[in-house]
């Protein structure tokens, strides 16, 4: 069965708009009430990570879950009250032993206090799994502004290498392809970030770079096709050009995106709490880059040539020899 992209494309770009429309308004949301679109991680903003996990060897320490209720009353008392808290679990044990605190920077006397405190709570700590991380703001902004510098500089280079490689209306709409990847990627971790507290660090931006060469690299596959199509047959419509390129390429692309997820999602349920996020945001990156390849670049290059009546590269050329050949 052939799939036609053309005659539906505009159930494709309602879809995407619903998607990208909801994760807008959930960074303006967002905005309003914490100052940014996105939950920032400790990366951006500074402060202190803590990560403690009690101790099994010791009788009776773990047979009670961590409740987290718990450790939340005991950093309001101290003063942490707009912690961002999560339970974590043991690599070992596969049960949820540990917890994670994000926090606003601690002296060491009040990192102990918080940790004793913790310990006679929920149980006895074990010293050789704790974890503390301390960034400065300094640090924080310097890393923000250093990712999105790059991938700024990853999207210029994407337009100047398919300009040159294809055509401009080609690396426009892989442009917007790529934005469309991007808008759905941050727009589901601002919805994640109002709903579920996630944060997002400096491996954010690493996944955000990744989903580009990504995405660009499925829609020059796909405009490879198209181009080399046009030039062996150029009277054909442009609409039926690019539905045979996608028919082509589609088993090529789904298995590609198939294999990549399948090791993503081990990642996302093995590879521990620090990759979880990284995981998830390739996970929603690349699909969401299959999806605007296959029905979002190519269905915007049909809808231009049709709108600009350049139907193919060689048209105009076409018109100048039949007109000559009329001449004479």
């Amino acid at each position: 069965m052939k799939l036609s992209i053309s005659k539906s494309r505009s159930l494709w770009w309602t879809a995407s708009a619903i998607v990208i429309l909801a994760g807008i308004i959930s960074m303006v949301i967002s905005w309003q009430q914490i100052g940014s679109p996105l939950r920032p991680g400790l990366d951006f903003v500074g402060g202190t990570r803590l990560q403690f996990e009690r101790d099994c060897t010791k009788p009776n320490n773990c047979d009670k879950p961590i409740d987290i209720n718990v450790v939340r009353e005991v950093a309001q008392a101290q003063g942490l009250g707009d912690s961002s808290i999560q339970v974590v679990t043991d690599k070992e044990t596969r049960k949820e032993n540990g917890v994670s605190l994000r926090t606003k920077s601690l002296t060491p006397e009040q990192r102990t206090q918080l940790q004793d405190t913790l310990s006679e709570k929920i149980g006895a700590f074990d010293p050789q799994k704790n974890q503390i991380n301390t960034v400065g703001p300094t640090l924080g902004q310097e890393l923000l502004r250093t990712g999105l510098l790059a991938l700024l500089v990853s999207f210029v280079g994407i337009t100047i290498y398919m300009a040159v490689r294809f055509q401009l209306d080609y690396a426009v709409f892989a442009i917007v392809a790529l934005f469309h990847d991007i808008l759905i990627t941050v727009g589901i971790f601002s919805i994640l970030g109002l709903t579920l507290r996630t944060e997002v660090d400096s491996l954010f931006i690493v996944a955000l770079l990744t989903i580009t060469g990504f995405s660009v690299n499925d829609t020059v596959v796909i405009y490879d096709r198209i181009r080399e199509t046009l030039k062996t047959s150029p009277n054909r419509p442009i609409g039926e050009i690019v539905d045979d390129a996608v028919n082509q390429t589609l088993a090529r692309s789904i298995n590609t995106t198939l294999t990549v997820l399948l090791t993503l999602f081990a990642i996302f349920f093995f590879g521990g709490e620090t990759l979880k996020n990284f995981a998830l945001a390739l996970i929603t990156g690349f699909a969401a880059g299959a999806y605007s390849s296959i029905f979002i670049a190519s269905t915007l290059l049909i809808w231009w040539r049709e709108r600009t009546g350049k139907s193919t590269p060689s048209q105009s050329t076409t018109e100048s020899i039949d007109a000559a050949a009329s001449e004479k």
